[in-house]
């Protein structure tokens, strides 16, 4: 059941850095507004899937799914740039979150 949490913390970790992107520095409300929510959300699930698993494996596949999913986003969303670097730092990050999630 941690790891369902801790899935959905890290989805929610995305919606709120996409929804800052969106907040323009917190100058407009209602992307400012969801990403409040659902950063309370987001760390509120992970302290919660810590309850059980250790603090750096839920830390770092957390953080883990926030950053590939905001770099995806970034890409299929708003158009960022998808160079071979970039890509091949998102399979290294994928990588690490495969080995923390096996050696826990």
């Amino acid at each position: 059941m941690a790891w369902v949490v801790l899935i959905f913390a890290g989805i929610f970790e995305i919606i709120w850095a996409y929804s800052m992107k969106l907040s323009d520095g917190f100058t407009k409300l209602t992307p400012s507004i969801i990403t409040i929510v659902f950063m309370l959300l987001s760390f509120g699930l992970l302290a919660y899937a810590m309850r059980s698993l250790p603090l750096g494996t839920a830390y770092v596949v957390w953080t883990g799914i926030g950053a590939i999913g905001s770099f995806l986003v970034g890409i299929f969303i708003l158009g960022e740039p998808a160079s071979a670097l970039r890509m091949l730092a998102a399979v290294l990050i994928i990588a690490g979150l495969v080995l923390m999630k096996i050696a826990s």
